[in-house]
């Protein structure tokens, strides 16, 4: 495992959170989270606790997202 290759991965994954592609809605940028995610615990960048920490970021960032959408406002 390279540090720099994690990093970028990483980097990757952070801007995707930030700032989801363009016509991307909240379910979609989740979906691809969780496959960045996965991805990086697959090809060994992150280890399991990583992982999991990544995913309740994904998970608590589409909450927020759809908080609104549902909720009379």
């Amino acid at each position: 495992m390279s540090d720099d290759q994690k990093q970028q991965a990483l980097a990757a994954w952070y801007k995707l959170l930030r700032e989801p592609e363009i016509r991307m809605d909240s379910e979609e940028q989740y979906d691809e989270l969780l496959k960045a995610a996965d991805e990086m615990e697959r090809a060994g960048l992150i280890n399991g606790v990583e992982w999991r920490g990544l995913v309740r970021e994904a998970g608590a960032a589409f909450a927020k997202a759809i908080e609104g959408t549902g909720g009379g406002t």
